[in-house]
């Protein structure tokens, strides 16, 4: 994920932020993801109404809302099985 430059902005504002306040300043900007992109405001009008006390809390807040384009395979995971019954579970072999 790059951020092209917003999370040095998020850095410099001014905090405690609310997400109105990060979305009027920062939401046109655009994030780029393995599988598209996303802008600024469209990640955080994810989280609703919240108020940020540190820059840390507003770039965590983009890192963890931004939408599944910025994962490789949906649903894979190489630790556990599938439950049974998902979309994602592996058709069976037969040796």
């Amino acid at each position: 994920m790059q951020l092209n430059g917003t999370g040095d902005a998020i850095d410099d504002h001014e905090y405690p932020a609310t997400t109105e306040e990060l979305i009027e300043e920062y939401g046109d900007r655009t994030i780029e993801l393995p599988n598209g992109t996303e802008t600024v405001g469209d990640v955080l009008a994810r989280l609703g109404p919240e108020t940020f006390e540190a820059p840390e809390d507003a770039r965590f807040a983009v890192y963890t809302a931004v939408s599944n384009k910025a994962v490789g395979r949906v649903g894979y995971s190489d630790r556990d099985p599938a439950p049974v019954g998902s979309p994602y579970t592996p058709d069976a072999v037969s040796f």
